[in-house]
């Protein structure tokens, strides 16, 4: 029998039962829907996560201040003030960094003329955009000059333009910050939110030696973030700062470091992995209702075997042979799965699409997601039908026959 004749009599066999059919195959569309949808929805959350850490900058260091103790009390990180703008100097001459950037940072109002916003005012170097991956949107960036000349100049955060400026042009103003004037030399682009839901563009950005002096009366830097040429690079990059800060802070073998390195590529590495494992196991989890669809597969089949033994008969009495039986009951059940399996995508990408739309929550469909919803759907038809199948060709042509 033909692969065409085989088609024919599978079509047929299924449309007289449409019906049970569907509802056979409906196991199958909600399970492919379900993967499909699911795994959008953890490629969205991981997606989400990169682009984050992305905006912090994933080949980056993070050198902050250690701890104290006092009275058996002991202080978060940050505690101790041993860091300072010529460590952050000393460090840019090192292998595997890129640029370094000293920063210190607080909190205080800042007025325009009627308009006053409290915001952070952040003091910074001119490789902080460098070391951030922060474009500029407009104007300039604090340079080398203005931080030995503790110049009064700052830069604005998108948010700090909107609540002060609305739409007049900032560049060329001058604010007071704590009572100390400035001019806007420059405006950053937006930067958006942190993992952790703060806004990065909520900020003023000054020279580091003005706002150390003039706004916090201080000497030391909160902490110094180091670019460096790579994320393979990170690792030594983070060794070699290790031992330089504690060359210059002349820590001997028994003694501790003063301060904290934090490697955010690993962050980064992990957080990858992280989503990742997430998107394998909400598909996991969505699969197996495309087991239990299989399942039903495979229970309808042994119900149509049984219900067409006759016909069986028949068709084996005119000659039909065992494998003939065998490739049409599995081609019906592959069949039903691939339809399931057609429908099952549409309805998956419609339900990602909706959720995006309703709740706002990242989705990312991929090709890859789709196909593998398809191919396992397909072969949980085959697996499922062919017990039934076979159990079709082994019937005896007389003994089917003679079935009522």
């Amino acid at each position: 029998m033909s692969w065409e004749s085989a088609l024919q009599l599978a079509l047929h066999a299924l449309w007289r039962n449409k019906t049970r059919a569907f509802l056979t195959a409906l196991g199958v569309i909600i399970g492919v829907a379900a993967v499909i949808a699911m795994v959008a929805i953890g490629s969205g959350a991981q997606q989400r996560i990169a682009q984050t850490l992305e905006s912090l900058g994933t080949n980056t260091l993070l050198i902050r201040p250690g701890t104290v103790t006092r009275g058996g009390v002991r202080s978060g990180a940050g505690g101790l003030s041993t860091l300072t703008f010529d460590d952050a100097l000393a460090m840019a001459d090192l292998r595997g960094v890129a640029a370094v950037a000293a920063n210190v940072r607080g909190a205080g109002q800042v007025r325009y003329r009627g308009s006053n916003w409290g915001t952070v005012i952040e003091g910074v170097t001119p490789d902080y955009l460098a070391v951030r991956d922060w474009p500029l949107a407009e104007g300039s960036f604090i340079n080398e000059q203005q931080v030995a000349a503790a110049a009064h100049v700052c830069v604005l955060g998108q948010t700090v333009v909107r609540e002060l400026f609305g739409l007049a042009e900032p560049l060329g103003e001058s604010l007071l910050i704590k009572g100390t004037p400035c001019l806007i030399v420059g405006v950053l682009a937006s930067k958006g939110a942190t993992a952790w839901g703060s806004d990065q563009d909520d900020a003023v950005f000054m020279p580091l030696t003005t706002v150390q002096r003039k706004l916090l009366g201080i000497d030391y830097v909160h902490r110094i973030e180091v670019a460096t040429t790579g994320r393979e690079d990170a690792s030594g990059a983070l060794a070699n700062i290790r031992q330089l800060l504690r060359d210059r802070h002349r820590l001997g073998n028994d003694r501790g470091d003063d301060f904290q390195a934090h490697n955010r590529a690993e962050l980064a590495e992990t957080s990858e992995e992280s989503g990742r494992v997430f998107s394998w196991l909400l598909g996991s989890i969505a699969s197996v209702s495309l087991l239990v669809g299989g399942i039903g597969i495979m229970n309808i089949m042994l119900v149509s075997v049984t219900e067409r033994t006759r016909e069986i008969g028949i068709r084996m009495a005119l000659g039909a042979r065992r494998r003939d039986i065998l490739w049409q009951f599995l081609l019906e059940a592959l069949l039903l799965s691939a339809a399931g399996g057609v429908l099952g995508i549409a309805a998956g990408l419609g339900g990602a699409f909706a959720l995006a739309h309703l709740s706002e929550l990242p989705v990312r469909v991929t090709a890859l997601s789709v196909v593998l919803a398809f191919t396992f759907a397909a072969l949980v038809g085959v697996f499922f039908g062919l017990n039934p199948a076979r159990k079709a060709a082994r019937l005896h042509p007389i003994q089917a026959l003679r079935y009522e």
